[in-house]
């Protein structure tokens, strides 16, 4: 669904002051579920490429090191 920004911030003009602050609440919820899903992203990864020398091969290449 695409959003017309422009018809948002008329709508955000136009909603009472009481409403204001619920809506800034939700736009800061959204803002933190996107930080928190794009810092996890870089653990997903390194977790899938641990994986990879996590096998009993380099594990016994590296016990004798």
């Amino acid at each position: 669904m695409s959003v017309n920004r422009e018809d948002l911030k008329e709508l955000i003009d136009g909603i009472h002051d009481q409403d204001a602050e619920e809506v800034y609440d939700f736009i800061k919820y959204l803002q933190m579920k996107r930080e928190q899903k794009e810092l996890k992203e870089p653990e997903r990864i390194s977790e899938t490429s641990m994986d990879f020398w996590n096998n009993p091969v380099d594990d016994e290449v590296w016990n004798e090191v």
